[in-house]
C-alpha cells in the first residue's frame, strides 16, 4: 500500500489445551525462538515472546494486512506442528482453541515487553486464569465465563 504508515502492536495470549503444563523450562527457549521465526517468516516482528508451562504471551508488530486472528492462527498452527515434529515426546500437545489479543500503543511496548519477560515472577502469585481475567477486565472486554476456559 503506497503512502500507508502504521505502528500496530498486539499482545497475543493463549494457553495450552486445558492448561496442561507442557512448556517446561528445558524447551521453552526453543518454542519462543520458533514463534519468533514464524513472525519473521510472515513479515511480522516478535518483539517479546515468553510465558510459563501452560501459556504464552507474544508481543508482536504486524502490518495492517494481517488481522490479530490471523496472527494467532499462524503462531499457534505453525508452533504446534513444529512441536509435534521436533519434540516427539510431545505428540499429544495442543494449544487451546481461543486466544486473547490486546492492542498495545508504541509508548507501552517497553512495559508489555518487561511484563512478558517477568512471567515466572508474576505467576508465583497469580494463575493463568487470574491473569487472563485481569487482562480482559483492564481492556474492558466483556466475556461469558461459561465459554472462557474451553
Amino acid at each position: 500500500m503506497a503512502n500507508t504508515y502504521t505502528a500496530l502492536h498486539y499482545h497475543i495470549v493463549f494457553s495450552t489445551k486445558q492448561r496442561e503444563r507442557w512448556l517446561r523450562g528445558d524447551i521453552e527457549d526453543r518454542v519462543w525462538a520458533f514463534i519468533g521465526g514464524i513472525a519473521h517468516k510472515n513479515k511480522m516482528t516478535a518483539l517479546q515472546v515468553g510465558g510459563i508451562d501452560d501459556h504464552v504471551h507474544v508481543l508482536i508488530g504486524a502490518p495492517p494486512s494481517i488481522a490479530p486472528s490471523k496472527i494467532a492462527q499462524l503462531i499457534k498452527g505453525g508452533s504446534s506442528k513444529w512441536i509435534h515434529d521436533a519434540i516427539p515426546q510431545m505428540h499429544a500437545f495442543a494449544w487451546q482453541d481461543g486466544f486473547g489479543a490486546f492492542s498495545v500503543s508504541k509508548s507501552s511496548v517497553r512495559g508489555v515487553s518487561k511484563y512478558i519477560r517477568d512471567q515466572r515472577l508474576h505467576h508465583r502469585h497469580r494463575t493463568f486464569q487470574e491473569e487472563f481475567l485481569l487482562l480482559l477486565q483492564v481492556h474492558g472486554i466483556d466475556y461469558d465465563e461459561r465459554y472462557l476456559w474451553t
